[in-house]
């Protein structure tokens, strides 16, 4: 099976998942996947989960969305933010669902409704990606 470079870069570090033969991505207009040869281009993500598929054995992250870039030699993610699903602390993922909770509960006009939506959908999907 053919396999493409793919890294990911986030604003402290960078993961060089070297050779893989397939990734799965959330972008805002839903799920994609890539595989070698795939035409050019560039897709913005959303919050979600990424599959990548390293000689039959798959591996899952989650991300804070961003942007991916896809050329002839390289599929790169350019990411606010990425854990694999055996690096997420789902003490801390927990305790950011509740106070998402307790926040979109309130309806107070001081709380950013749409922050408070985010920050419960991000939590939602660490925790989702945790159990794979």
């Amino acid at each position: 099976m053919s396999t493409f470079k793919f890294e990911i870069v986030t604003p402290t570090r960078i993961l060089d998942k070297g050779q893989v033969n397939y990734v799965r991505c959330s972008g805002i207009d839903g799920s994609f996947g890539v595989m070698a040869n795939h035409l050019e281009g560039i897709i913005a993500l959303s919050i979600g989960e990424i599959k990548v598929t390293i000689d039959g054995k798959e591996e899952y992250l989650a991300t804070g969305g961003g942007y991916t870039e896809i050329t002839n030699e390289k599929m790169q993610l350019l990411v606010e933010s990425v854990e694999g699903s055996d690096e997420i602390d789902t003490d801390r993922a927990k305790r950011s669902l509740e106070r998402a909770q307790v926040r979109k509960e309130k309806h107070s006009p001081e709380i950013d409704g749409a922050r408070v939506e985010v920050s419960l959908y991000r939590a939602l999907n660490r925790l989702r990606v945790a159990r794979r």
